[in-house]
């Protein structure tokens, strides 16, 4: 009979376990929200990185291009051809997960309009203009984290 007691006196009541699952809960709607947003932060970096190294290549290549005469941004064909502008492939445009390349009209560029979901990225050159204009940007207007400076964010087509 004392073992019988001893065993209840061990267990858990209700009033216990419904205070320990409330402190789960709190504790959990606060980690979670903290969690998507590191990973919305995560991809906006991505996107910023991705593009600040396409955008350097293509620098690189017009500096280049005006030492050797030419004062030329790279084609479509040039920018997609690895080993051309980049040294690897195309990056991955972390917000539809692809990396190929588009052409844009000069008002798509503008505007940065985006063209449907089956590129990553949208390139814009017109090396007859003086001076010769290029514009890559990302083929998504999914918000990032980046601040518009208004209180809002950027949408990724916007950097």
């Amino acid at each position: 009979m004392s073992s019988v007691m001893n065993a209840k006196k061990r267990a858990f009541t209700l009033i216990e376990l419904i205070a320990v699952l409330v402190v789960l809960a709190v504790l959990s709607g606060v980690a979670l929200p903290k969690y998507f947003d590191y990973s919305a932060r995560a991809k906006s970096s991505a996107l910023q990185g991705g593009l600040g190294g396409v955008r350097s290549a293509m620098a690189n290549f017009f500096s280049n291009s005006v030492v050797e005469g030419t004062t030329a941004y790279p084609t479509l064909a040039e920018l997609t051809t690895a080993g051309s502008v980049l040294m690897d492939e195309m990056p991955v445009n972390p917000y539809n997960g692809l990396s190929n390349v588009i052409a844009a009209t000069s008002v798509e560029a503008a505007a940065r309009t985006v063209s449907g979901t089956a590129a990553g990225w949208r390139y814009y050159v017109d090396n007859s203009a003086d001076p010769p204009v290029a514009i890559f940007f990302a083929n998504s207007d999914d918000e990032t984290k980046v601040s518009d400076g208004s209180g809002g964010f950027k949408t990724a087509n916007e950097l």
